[in-house]
């Protein structure tokens, strides 16, 4: 690969997460804080990304995929993306921000597998170059809350300002940064397919024909189920740190990525050593003690119960996710891949998500206290659940070997 095109797909995937990372760490305590929303309307607010997810794929499959170069689709939908941020940015009213946060979803979550397939096409060995230009994202998504709390928006001072709305400012620009740039990215144009394709092969969702497995059926049951307590995570932990008055909590929610990054070595050394069974029973273990963690710490001389249950991150997402998207792919067939992961991100950012969010602000809602929230027994909710669907898998999923680069796991 040339080093301009690695500079470029890099920059492209730094943009792509620090977009993404820039706004929706806060945005409960935006929402909360800017906009008094209730638990049930930031469970709305949350849930567009779900509903993002499952519009994307009829966006790529449909649109993006026949008719036009990825890297122009990419472009245009962040243009789309800076005008709605920057109106996000400016609103002080629940009723107005949802359209604008729903309409900003639908824009983004398609741009996920966009740079993917911008990213994937310039190479010629992906297993080797992939993961070089990916972490490039997560850094991004580093970088984003590390701005956030040296700025001080998200220092109690800086939330009582509303200071929070910046960052919508701050990820506008880089949307649009991200627009205009993407129109210089390498060429990427539509791959030509078969004018026959059912909607259902267009889409990806044709590989719903792999849940005949009965093993791959309790996996995409148990995935879909896990992103139950997931979405208590992404909902609610900033807000609760923020509750506790813990000092720069979004940088502090930046450990949970640098996790995630280390964590991504040792997925290889656990497939090998301990099989997929084992080691997606690791992740779903680490949500159960992550939450349990959350319910028992505070910020002060149990700050680091916290702080390890954030770093806990890597294990939660590594382990359950990125070991799942390894096994969903051995499963697949050789022209079925895609749609494969296409169906699984469908069931967890879509569908499991969706579930979770709604949940997560009843609860939220439920165990409100005056100004303040039992945060121990809300936490205890996903721990639970977390420890439900470890038990079914444990019980229902019957291990198996699988193939990675080559060995049997």
């Amino acid at each position: 690969m040339k080093p301009l095109v690695r500079f470029q797909l890099s920059l492209m995937m730094f943009l792509e997460f620090f977009i993404w990372g820039g706004w929706f760490v806060t945005l409960g305590t935006f929402l909360g804080n800017n906009l008094e929303a209730s638990g049930a309307q930031s469970a709305m607010a949350f849930s567009t990304q779900s509903w993002g997810a499952i519009i994307a794929p009829f966006i790529i499959g449909l649109i993006a995929d026949k008719f036009f170069n990825a890297e122009r689709i990419l472009g245009v939908l962040h243009l789309v993306g800076a005008f709605l941020m920057y109106q996000m940015s400016q609103t002080t009213d629940f009723a107005v921000f949802y359209p604008y946060v729903l309409g900003y979803m639908i824009a983004y979550m398609p741009t996920l597998a966009l740079v993917n397939s911008v990213a994937f096409r310039q190479m010629n060995n992906p297993s080797k170059d992939f993961g070089w230009i990916r972490v490039f994202g997560t850094i991004g998504w580093i970088v984003a809350g590390f701005i956030i709390s040296l700025l001080g928006w998200d220092s109690q001072s800086g939330i009582q300002e509303g200071l929070l709305s910046n960052t919508f400012t701050m990820t506008a620009i880089a949307s649009a940064f991200l627009g205009v740039f993407s129109f210089l990215l390498p060429k990427t144009p539509p791959i030509k397919s078969d004018e026959n394709q059912s909607i259902l092969e267009k889409t990806g969702l044709s590989s719903v024909t792999m849940l005949k497995n009965k093993n791959f059926l309790i996996f995409f049951i148990s995935s879909i189920l896990i992103c139950i307590p997931l979405a208590f995570y992404y909902q609610n932990t900033n807000p609760f740190l923020t509750e506790l008055q813990m000092e720069n909590p979004t940088l502090k929610q930046s450990i949970g990525q640098i996790s995630e990054v280390l964590f991504m070595l040792l997925i290889p050394v656990f497939l090998l050593r301990f099989g997929i069974k084992k080691t997606l029973l690791f992740g779903m273990l680490a949500w159960v003690i992550r939450y349990v963690l959350f319910a028992f710490g505070n910020a002060d001389e149990l700050s680091f119960m916290l702080l390890i249950g954030i770093a806990l991150h890597g294990v939660c997402y590594d382990f359950f996710f990125v070991s799942g998207q390894i096994y969903t792919d051995s499963k697949a067939g050789s022209s079925n891949k895609s749609a494969a992961q296409g169906l699984i991100t469908l069931a967890t950012y879509g569908v499991g998500m969706l579930i979770g969010f709604w949940v997560a602000g009843q609860i939220t809602d439920n165990y409100l206290v005056g100004e303040t929230h039992d945060w121990k027994t809300i936490w205890l909710y996903p721990a639970a659940f977390a420890a439900a669907v470890f038990v079914f898998f444990l019980i229902a999923f019957k291990n198996e070997k699988i193939e990675y680069k080559g060995e049997k796991v």
